[in-house]
């Protein structure tokens, strides 16, 4: 029997130096005064302070899986592997080079000794402007099960919760058909996590009236029609934990579950209890304890050298018999 630690994290706006090589001519252009003074030295201490959190995770082990956002591209991340060395273990990245008009994307860091990304998918989100797509991946696991795992990076409330919810919920409507489509084609039992900065909470209708996740396991369980999605960070939002602050905790990054993760006899299933925020005290600051952030170039060249994400990372536990 083996454990798996499997995480997703928004690294706030990990991108690259200014004058990166690798990005493209379109961005470059768009960036431009974004990422005035987003130089060499402080990109370094950005990385530094996001693998001082990494290593915390799964008892000081780092995360078997973990899915990020808010990604420029896979050299950042690369150099952010590199900070990771002490970890000793073989970690590779896959991930979606998308269209949102900022270049920040979605992706997965994982133990390639542990895991096999065989297959990935691309399921394009569709609204007036550019936004982050929804990403797949199919991993194999050490004794050969299947795991689909899905990132999302859902669109911010920016222009205001009412103004932006129509987005959301169309976001949610795609997870849901291609959670139809996967179970229909790899099996009813197939394991599905998908996981996100969804900008919503667990009780958003986003969420539940179109994602069809929620905190009921007979729901998921006997569903005779589309497929629902345990929610395992319900229980997180009732006792006022966030993953997010502004004037408040919001639980914006959750995990959901497919019920061939939460059958009693699944072979791959999830540990009972173990989903839960990683709000490690030393990013925490303030009343509300929030997360301590790092700083965003979109909004000035200065950044503070203690901060780390504007969000909190979660993170589950799934035990293979």
């Amino acid at each position: 029997m083996q454990q798996h630690y499997i995480s997703w994290w928004n690294l706030e706006n990990l991108f690259n130096e200014e004058n990166d090589p690798t990005r493209s001519v379109w961005l470059q252009s768009k960036l431009k005064s974004e990422l005035k003074g987003w130089n060499t030295d402080v990109l370094s201490k950005k990385l530094s302070q996001l693998a001082t959190v990494i290593q915390l995770m799964n008892e000081g082990k780092g995360p078997d899986i973990l899915g990020v956002c808010e990604v420029e591209n896979k050299a950042v991340l690369e150099k952010l592997l590199e900070k990771l060395s002490s970890l000793e273990r073989n970690y590779g990245i896959v991930l979606h080079d998308g269209e949102d008009k900022r270049g920040i994307d979605v992706a997965f860091i994982y133990d390639k000794d542990k895991f096999i990304a065989a297959e990935q998918f691309t399921h394009r989100v569709v609204k007036r402007n550019a936004t982050r797509d929804i990403f797949q991946v199919n991993f194999k696991t050490p004794m050969d099960k299947d795991l689909v795992i899905i990132g999302n990076h859902w669109p911010a409330r920016m222009p205001g919760t009412y103004e932006s919810d129509p987005y959301r919920i169309i976001a949610g409507e795609t997870l849901s058909y291609w959670l139809k489509r996967i179970t229909e084609i790899m099996g009813d039992d197939i394991g599905i996590i998908a996981m996100g900065d969804f900008n919503d909470e667990p009780f958003s209708r986003s969420m539940t009236d179109y994602a069809l996740s929620t905190n009921n396991k007979l729901k998921v369980l006997y569903s005779r029609t589309s497929p629902r999605l345990y929610n395992l960070m319900a229980t997180d939002i009732a006792e006022g934990i966030g993953s997010y602050y502004y004037s408040g905790p919001f639980l914006f990054d959750q995990l959901l579950v497919s019920k061939g993760l939460i059958k009693s006899t699944a072979p791959l299933k999830v540990v009972d209890g173990s989903a839960k925020v990683n709000n490690y005290e030393l990013m925490a600051k303030g009343s509300y304890k929030a997360p301590r952030r790092f700083g965003r170039p979109s909004r000035s060249s200065s950044y503070d050298p203690e901060g780390f994400s504007d969000h909190f990372s979660v993170s589950m536990l799934l035990e293979e018999k």
